[in-house]
């Protein structure tokens, strides 16, 4: 017996956050997003049970202190809207708090597989706010990324691990204005975070910011 689906359509956001929003955990940015949406009056399908919630979905957690502009959601509805992309962004901003940006929407087949599984890389600017020469950077980055293993020890639930890190580091390079850029591997075949590759070069004592740019999914 064949089920129909409760989703009549699935929208997809492209969204941003900045400012004091990029030290909001990825918990509350979706609870953030469950209110915009409430606000914004949108027919959101919900789940079923006791404790029901909006059926949004996330790409990838973005680490605290981190701001974006390629984050992606996506949204369950009950019913199918039309919509004008234009005037749906600023219904949708205009409940929404400082720091949220929102790039496009779009609407995509409901029965696409999960962002998560999609998601594969992510590139990140570093930008360092205490001096440094970028023949530095440079030499740093040429040590990383000519080395064949990269071996780290990893503690989690207070277990200890080793693994070889260098597959992860997909690329390293200084942009023209000599910020770095890391393109990073996400995702399920290892995640590698843009602090990991700070303290890989020993420059984690420098200030410095970091913002995720681009996502990348394996049907790029």
């Amino acid at each position: 017996m064949s089920h129909i689906s409760p989703v009549a359509q699935r929208l997809r956001i492209i969204f941003g956050k900045s400012s004091s929003l990029k030290y909001t955990s990825n918990l509350d940015i979706a609870k953030i997003w469950e209110r915009v949406l409430r606000r914004a009056d949108l027919p959101i399908l919900y789940t079923q049970g006791f404790n029901t919630r909006p059926r949004i979905q996330l790409a990838m957690p973005l680490p605290l202190g981190i701001s974006s502009e390629c984050e992606i959601l996506d949204i369950s509805l009950r019913k199918h809207i039309n919509f004008d992309e234009s005037e749906l962004r600023d219904q949708l901003l205009a409940v929404s708090p400082p720091g949220l940006t929102i790039q496009a929407i779009a609407e995509v087949d409901p029965r696409a597989a999960t962002l998560h599984s999609l998601v594969d890389s992510a590139e990140y600017r570093i930008r360092f706010l205490d001096d440094i020469d970028p023949a530095c950077l440079r030499q740093k980055i040429a040590d990383i990324m000519g080395r064949e293993s990269i071996i780290v020890d990893r503690i989690r639930k207070r277990k200890r691990s080793v693994m070889d890190i260098r597959p992860l580091i997909l690329d390293l390079y200084l942009d023209p204005s000599d910020d770095l850029i890391a393109h990073l591997s996400v995702g399920d075949r290892g995640n590698l975070r843009p602090d990991q590759i700070i303290e890989l070069m020993s420059l984690q004592h420098l200030h410095h910011s970091v913002h995720r740019f681009r996502l990348h999914t394996m049907q790029d």
